[in-house]
């Protein structure tokens, strides 16, 4: 083998060994003791929220919609999307709130129910140490309340964690008939 043949052969091997032996880890594996908690944030009545992942199906843009008469002001209707009927409520009405102007749906589908809640803003995927998790802390908004439970804290803002399964518990939100 000639000299520059050998040469690049010692370099590459060495270049190897270097990669495999000890040296400076991956920003992943850096935070090792730090375990996440991910959700789907967004803004209800001026509140920031986050959804467990699993919680929420997707997220749309609010579709066109068709108004249901004799039904209570915070049902917005029903859209066709991808040919099921998603009944649209506005998550702000719903709270006495004064209602969204065109929000971002998230979809819910439970069992049999398949709902779209109308929110004013999605924040995306937000990813919160759990440490910063406090089940103490309230939230000021009374009717928001009844359906959160506990809270992050991130970068100075405060994340109410909402429970899916206690909005679909309540007896309010399936009293849709005016």
């Amino acid at each position: 083998m000639s000299d520059i043949h050998q040469s690049a052969f010692h370099y590459l091997n060495e270049l190897a060994s270097r990669a495999q032996g000890p040296g400076a880890r991956l920003p992943s594996q850096q935070d090792d003791d730090i375990t996440l908690w991910n959700g789907i944030g967004f803004r209800i009545a001026g509140h920031f929220c986050v959804a467990p992942m699993g919680d929420i199906t997707e997220v749309l843009h609010e579709p066109a919609s068709t108004r249901l008469p004799g039904v209570k002001p915070w049902v917005r209707g029903v859209a066709n999307v991808r040919g099921r009927l998603l009944p649209l409520i506005d998550m702000n009405g719903f709270l006495g709130e004064p209602p969204c102007s065109r929000g971002r749906v998230l979809v819910l589908e439970h069992g049999e129910l398949y709902a779209g809640l109308i929110v004013e803003e999605v924040l995306g995927l937000q990813h919160f140490d759990t440490a910063d998790y406090s089940d103490d802390r309230g939230l000021a908004h009374a009717e928001l309340g009844k359906y959160v439970r506990g809270s992050y804290q991130h970068e100075g803002q405060e994340w109410s964690v909402f429970r899916v399964n206690r909005l679909l518990s309540s007896s309010q939100f399936f009293q849709v008939a005016a």
